[in-house]
């Protein structure tokens, strides 16, 4: 119990650091962003940012090995990441297009070099976000409150975060975001990586935003390759927030992260609570490796 605590300690000591500079950087950068460029600019830099930090704050503070970012795989989690992402969030639509909640207006493919932008700037998106709430915030609490209490705490947390900055704020916006904060942490207790939910993360964005062109939670961002609206009770299209907050998108997202669930209980990767852990506690064994002191990074 008295290692998990150390961990958990250096994990918030990691987020602190990693926080401070993340905003001393928005602060700073802040006058800069005078034009969507310029927007889509600095959230690139700020992925950049985190990621090196991240991966100096692991190495000098927490002073292990980061195998949640080994290069080894990496290609093939964040591959299959994204195409699940972009297949779960096509599905959101395609079940929004059938009844007349999505209308498709047109094509807006003629800037290719604007759509490899964006490409460019969901992945940095969803580096920033999944290191910051999966890598920090969700490590954090799964030292304290084990596996299953760190996916519904880290999700209401990635939940709340978002709403609070928004205007379009909604209930079917705040489930559908503990929802989505829910399947992410869930991507990443399975595999105990970030790629995989980096590639999820990127994918649904990707679809929401430059695919469909709609909002992603309550804003439009960039150049798009459709363009669309969502028509109908704010329940069932998700209104201005966008088809994440939409109850179609719940459904999947529950679909999605109780199959997350089932693999996490199947290969025995739940890490316990804190007050149910001793030294007499078996390591947490599967075919991936095994847990290094209720760690929950696997080592080959």
């Amino acid at each position: 119990m008295v290692e998990r605590w150390k961990q958990a300690g250096l994990i918030l000591l990691s987020a602190l650091a990693i926080w401070s500079a993340s905003q001393v950087y928005l602060v700073v950068s802040k006058e800069l962003v005078k034009s969507i460029t310029n927007f889509i600019e600095l959230y690139i830099g700020l992925g950049v940012l985190c990621l090196v930090l991240y991966l100096a704050a692991v190495k000098f503070i927490e002073r292990r090995w980061p195998a949640e970012l080994s290069l080894a795989g990496a290609s093939r989690e964040l591959g299959a990441g994204a195409l699940w992402g972009l297949a779960l969030f096509s599905l959101v639509m395609a079940l929004l297009w059938a009844p007349g909640v999505y209308q498709l207006q047109g094509w807006d493919g003629s800037n290719a070099l604007g759509l490899a932008g964006m490409v460019v700037f969901w992945l940095f998106i969803a580096i920033e976000e999944e290191i910051l709430w999966r890598g920090l915030v969700y490590r954090l609490c799964a030292k304290v409150f084990g596996t299953w209490g760190a996916l519904l705490l880290s999700g209401v947390l990635f939940s709340v975060k978002h709403i609070l900055d928004n205007p379009n704020v909604t209930f079917a916006a705040f489930v559908g975001l503990l929802l989505a904060g829910v399947f992410l942490g869930a991507a990443y207790a399975a595999t105990g990586r970030l790629w995989l939910p980096i590639g999820l993360h990127f994918g649904w964005n990707f679809a929401e935003g430059t695919l469909f062109g709609t909002e992603v939670s309550g804003q439009s961002v960039g150049q798009t390759l459709l363009t669309g609206k969502l028509t109908g009770p704010a329940l069932w299209s998700g209104g201005k927030f966008g088809a994440e907050a939409s109850g179609v998108a719940w459904i999947i997202l529950i679909a999605a992260s109780a199959f997350l669930v089932w693999r996490i209980s199947k290969s025995k990767r739940a890490e316990p609570p804190i007050w149910r852990d001793s030294p007499e506690t078996p390591h947490q064994v599967s075919s991936a490796g095994r847990w290094k002191n209720g760690d929950e990074h696997f080592r080959a």
